[in-house]
């Protein structure tokens, strides 16, 4: 009897009609589904916060949020006769991550090569030599990690950056955790003015909401973003110079100018065929890959050479021309790829339920967008940027160009907040651990606030 009355109850729960119809969605915000869907996506979030603690990838639990809220998603439409707006839908999100899958891949695939001939590695021992004072140090590798991110990323640039400051500055705790936080701001506000800086930014210019061009807009309000925490944070570096041993060592192998080119190359097509073609940038990044393919088949046919003139084995590690581009597409952020792809998934489900568009008409139509777009910088801080700008660009909310560059800023340098608000500040928690920590750059946000309102101020000020 008790299996009887359960099976009738979980019958007519699974056969709720809760949803209001549409021409082609389900409102299904006050339905079970919803509310799944919501707890599924918050427990796969949780996951991705620990996963310093766990030791869990964060991509894994996001692909399983994703695939579970979808098939939700598919049964719920399926009973309503509407499976092929699942469809529609489904392969909707999936173009929005493959173009930004094989942009990011492409200029992983870039950076993997600049790292392996040693075109970084150089720009440090450059900077080791220099002989810099404390706090020249601090200025030089924050200015480098403003005017680098826009084209390297912020993540790669305050890594490199990061390597610097604790090759020169060994022993030296108190001063590697204050130009860690120093470089973490510089590339998070230098990513904020170009479509290449931040994973945002790039959303954002491949929805077309904004021109190449708009970002240079946001170019003050970012860079005073970084100078008023820097010209405070200054003050906390002793004085004096690192101990560092000179090396006159060259480390950049054969062909790193010219990999450096090709990248510039590569962004310049991008730009230029989505500017006067209308193509979408992915298809620039493409073409520009195939830049880097004939180069590596040409370092190839140069190493053959070397290897018959040396006798030396193939592959060897003396081989200043041993170059493979599939091993550098290989060592691509796979995990973080995947990641983008379960965020991706899972909000633009949210947002067909309809939790998208009740959170724009609260944010925007009772806040106004101003105040909702510095709420979006707050909250990149604590939930990471990615998935609160994909939200945004879902609810396309109506507003004016300008505030659709302010959202793009706050979203950008929001996360410098904490440590934990953007990839830069995480990657370097790892790098530099133990002296660059949580708290050790929580003691420099109220600093950083301060460079967040001042370049919110910056913005409305200048471009309206």
């Amino acid at each position: 009897m008790l299996m009887k009355y359960l099976s009738l109850v979980l019958m007519l729960f699974f056969s709720w009609p809760l949803f209001a119809q549409t021409h082609e969605t389900l409102d299904l915000t006050q339905s079970w589904v919803g509310y799944t869907a919501l707890g599924i996506f918050t427990c796969a979030y949780v996951f991705v916060i620990l996963e310093e603690k766990l030791g869990l990838r964060k991509s894994k639990p996001v692909l399983i949020a994703a695939g579970l809220i979808w098939i939700l998603l598919a049964y719920v439409y399926k009973n309503a006769d509407k499976s092929e707006h699942i469809e529609d839908a489904i392969r909707h999100n999936f173009l929005e991550y493959t173009e930004l899958f094989f942009f990011l891949l492409v200029a992983m695939t870039y950076i993997n090569a600049m790292l392996e001939r040693g075109v970084f590695a150089q720009l440090r021992n450059w900077l080791i030599n220099k002989g810099y004072s404390y706090r020249s140090l601090f200025w030089v590798t924050g200015i480098l990690s403003f005017f680098i991110s826009p084209i390297a990323d912020n993540l790669t640039t305050a890594l490199i950056m990061c390597a610097v400051v604790m090759a020169v500055g060994e022993g030296h705790s108190k001063f590697i955790g204050v130009a860690c936080v120093n470089i973490v701001v510089a590339a998070n506000a230098g990513g904020a003015f170009s479509p290449f800086g931040d994973i945002t930014t790039l959303m954002v210019w491949q929805k077309g909401v904004i021109a190449f061009t708009g970002f240079f807009d946001l170019f003050i309000p970012s860079l005073v973003n970084y100078l008023v925490p820097a010209f405070i944070m200054q003050f906390a570096i002793a004085k004096g110079c690192p101990m560092s041993s000179v090396t006159s060592e060259k480390v950049m192998k054969f062909g790193g100018s010219t990999t450096v080119l090709l990248f510039l190359l590569t962004i310049l097509t991008a730009i230029c065929l989505h500017s006067y073609l209308h193509i979408p940038p992915v298809f620039g990044m493409m073409l520009g890959l195939g830049y880097l393919k004939l180069y590596s088949f040409y370092l190839i046919r140069k190493s053959n050479q070397w290897t018959l003139q040396t006798e030396n084995p193939p592959g060897s590690e003396d081989d200043p021309y041993n170059f493979d581009v599939f091993d550098k597409i290989a060592q691509s952020e796979w995990d973080t790829l995947f990641f983008f792809y379960g965020i991706i998934l899972a909000v633009g489900g949210l947002g067909l339920i309809g939790y998208l568009s009740l959170t724009s008409t609260f944010l925007y139509g009772e806040l106004g967008a101003t105040q909702a777009n510095i709420l979006v910088g707050i909250l990149s801080a604590i939930v990471d940027n990615i998935p609160v700008m994909f939200a945004v660009l879902t609810m396309a909310p109506d507003m004016s160009y300008s505030q659709w560059q302010l959202v793009t800023l706050t979203a950008g340098v929001g996360g410098s907040l904490l440590s934990i608000g953007s990839a830069a500040g995480v990657a370097l928690m790892g790098q530099a651990r133990g002296q660059y920590t949580f708290y050790s750059h929580l003691k420099w946000t109220p600093v950083i606030a301060l460079g967040y309102g001042a370049s919110i101020y910056c913005h409305l000020l200048i471009n309206g």
